[in-house]
């Protein structure tokens, strides 16, 4: 019994090849309900990783964390930016 190819639609993109990613791209669903769908289950395998262990530990929350805090840095360079000290010469 041979196994047979995983179309492309069902492949995960870790196991796309370079030439088939524009493809793979195109065939996924960006209306919201599908980009909430990716959402969720981005956020139920985040959870199930590292929050809802039975040994768990810091990892998981300072890793959000430090996401959100380099996220609003990021969102504040602009304004943080103009707000460092200066010489007056």
């Amino acid at each position: 019994m041979a196994d047979r190819p995983v179309p492309l639609k069902d492949t995960r993109f870790l196991d796309v090849k370079l030439g088939q990613v524009p493809s793979w791209i195109a065939m996924r669903d960006f209306t919201p309900s599908g980009l909430m769908g990716a959402v969720r289950r981005g956020y139920d395998s985040y959870y199930n990783k590292y929050i809802n262990v039975r040994k768990g530990g810091i990892g998981g929350i300072s890793m959000v964390l430090f996401g959100y805090v380099v996220i609003s840095y990021i969102w504040n360079y602009e304004h943080l930016k103009h707000d460092r000290w200066r010489k007056y010469h």
